[in-house]
């Protein structure tokens, strides 16, 4: 009983901790699936560009997003590297544990076997038995010779039962080295395709200031457009906002948002970092002010959202519950739907088609429009507002 009771200690305590490596792995491996299909989407969008010599700067800013997401992966396959090396470490001392309880069955088992054959003669147990001096002793003497026979058969049992966790074990073990051996080949070959990468970045970055004058050109341009459909933008949810704020009125007179309003606001705000990504893709355009990949002195537009590359036909999705309230055609950014959720506000763009008019109540997940391809690009931009606030995406979308 002791024995037992110190097994299910044990286990009692290795078992959480099993569990834990467990949910990490499966962690990682979901994120390392995720990030390989980044990685996909923007091998994709390289290929297509590679033909247009005017891309260059967005095959930069590709290639960058490419190099960050196989760091990311690579760091993922270290860590999983590391869970494997710690498992396996666990499983030896589980073999040796098991070795040496194995071993010191089998010898425990062979006593009793050699001391069964020497008294192997039945007329000497019951000589033994009968005796006795007394009838007591003759019983305890019989309940000796009985539980004799017995703890040899439970012996045998313990013994085949440890040998077959061990063959477990062994062959867990030689499962964890194989994955260990996959995960340092995966490893290695993605080292080696980063280097190819960051050699890319390098030569895309020489090609880029080699020909600056006609670059900052072409720089200059798009920074006037990205600040003009910025203030469009802004100037649309600024109207939208004060559309809301006009919903009822108080005994001031002030402008009041209505009870909806106030409630989808508090619903909305509490899935701060668990809303759903409207699109599966690559991040390649992150919010706020960055300087240029290339000419570190020039400041780009602010972004007021986050843009990602993504495959072609890609479904863009409201990311909460809402209502559309305006569907606006704005140059480079094709169309724009506009979801309201009381107080917030989210904006998806890029959009070749919508499936959604003014006025629709939208659900969570429901798809809003199907990404166009601009250009030869497939990039989505999505943006979200708290009244006429821009706010980071990434700080609301889950990981």
């Amino acid at each position: 009983m002791r024995r037992l009771l110190i097994i299910l200690m044990a286990l009692s305590l290795a078992l959480p901790a099993l569990a834990q490596k467990s949910s990490s792995m499966k962690k990682l491996e979901s994120q390392r699936a995720q990030l390989e299909k980044e990685i996909a989407i923007l091998n994709r969008q390289l290929k297509e560009n590679s033909s247009a010599r005017e891309r260059e700067l967005t095959n930069l800013t590709l290639v960058r997003s490419k190099i960050q997401a196989r760091e990311k992966l690579i760091a993922a396959s270290d860590q999983t590297l590391r869970i494997l090396d710690d498992s396996i470490r666990t499983c030896r001392k589980d073999i040796e544990r098991l070795q040496a309880r194995h071993n010191t069955l089998s010898a425990y088992y062979a006593r009793l076997v050699r001391s069964t054959y020497k008294n192997r003669d039945s007329r000497m147990w019951y000589m033994y038995v009968l005796a006795s001096e007394s009838i007591g002793q003759g019983f305890r003497r019989f309940g000796y010779l009985r539980s004799l026979a017995s703890e040899m058969g439970a012996q045998a049992t313990r013994i085949r039962e440890t040998s077959a966790a061990l063959e477990v074990e062994k062959e867990r073990l030689e499962g964890l080295r194989a994955a260990e051996a996959a995960t340092r080949k995966q490893i290695a070959s993605e080292r080696t395709k980063l280097r190819g990468e960051e050699d890319e970045s390098n030569r895309l970055v020489q090609k880029l200031g080699s020909d600056r004058k006609k670059y900052q050109q072409q720089l200059q341009s798009k920074n006037r457009q990205k600040e003009d459909l910025n203030k469009k933008i802004a100037d649309l949810i600024r109207k939208e906002s004060q559309k809301q704020k006009g919903g009822g009125s108080g005994k001031s007179g002030k402008k009041t948002s209505t009870a909806i309003d106030t409630k989808l606001s508090n619903e909305f705000a509490s899935n701060k970092g668990r809303l759903p990504w409207p699109v599966e893709g690559a991040i390649v355009e992150r919010f706020g002010k960055h300087k240029h990949p290339v000419y570190q002195n020039v400041d780009l537009p602010q972004n007021n959202g986050v843009t990602l590359a993504v495959k072609r036909g890609t479904q863009a999705k409201a990311v909460f519950n809402g209502t559309v309230t305006q569907i606006v055609v704005l140059p480079g950014y094709n169309q724009c739907v506009l979801v309201n959720h009381g107080a917030y506000y989210t904006l998806y763009s890029k959009l070749a088609t919508v499936a959604v008019k003014p006025g629709d109540k939208v659900k969570t997940g429901q798809v809003v429009g199907i990404v166009d391809t601009i250009g030869g690009e497939d990039l989505f931009h999505f943006e979200l507002w708290q009244d006429t606030t821009p706010q980071n995406p990434e700080n609301w979308l889950r990981d």
